[in-house]
């Protein structure tokens, strides 16, 4: 006769787990809380319609630390809005941007003759803003405006236009709200900063 239990096909592992051998990540110190973000980004989405042109609105989201600031913008803006994505690296796991831009993934529809808002979530040395300007600026848009969750001026090489900033940071690595540090931190509902 066979036995059937659960036990038989599948025995349990009771090794004793060793808590030492985790890395806990840091906890972030928070810079701009929840309500404090999603404040700011009511407001910007107010700014945004008082201020560009009247019609559709094609928001491109810069991937992947804009999705979160994005998603929430485009909720905040009150008229009709399309939304599109550019993949972009320029990071890796460092983090310093390393001045490479890199298209990883591309915009899945043209934007000819269209108002573009891009959106960012950090803008710091301007190096990738201004690769990825002139990129959409050869496609021809009807026009083209930035918005960006973070702003740190302290770290500009070249300088961008910024139509609209959710705040300005000090020179500190930040993440949550989409941003992250090596895949970490994003699904965090703030912006905090790393101690250590």
């Amino acid at each position: 006769m066979i036995d059937n239990s659960f036990d038989v096909w599948f025995p349990r592992y009771e090794a004793e787990f060793d808590d030492s051998l985790v890395q806990t990540p840091l906890q972030p110190r928070v810079l701009f809380s929840a309500e404090q973000i999603a404040a700011r980004v009511t407001a910007l989405g107010a700014e945004i319609h008082a201020k560009l042109p009247s019609g559709t609105v094609v928001a491109v989201a810069v991937l992947r630390g804009a999705f979160i600031f994005a998603a929430d913008l485009v909720r905040a803006i009150p008229r009709d809005v399309r939304c599109d994505f550019l993949g972009v690296r320029s990071y890796g796991s460092a983090t310093e941007t390393s001045g490479v831009v890199q298209i990883t993934s591309d915009l899945a529809l043209p934007v000819e003759g269209q108002h573009v808002l891009l959106v960012e979530d950090i803008v710091d040395t301007g190096l990738t803003l201004r690769y990825l300007l002139d990129l959409l600026q050869s496609r021809a848009p009807a026009s083209l405006s930035v918005c960006t969750l973070l702003n740190k001026p302290s770290r500009r090489r070249v300088d961008v236009p910024l139509d609209f900033v959710g705040f300005d940071v000090p020179d500190r690595f930040v993440v949550g709200y989409g941003l992250d540090a090596a895949q970490r931190y994003r699904a965090l509902p703030y912006v905090g900063f790393l101690d250590g």
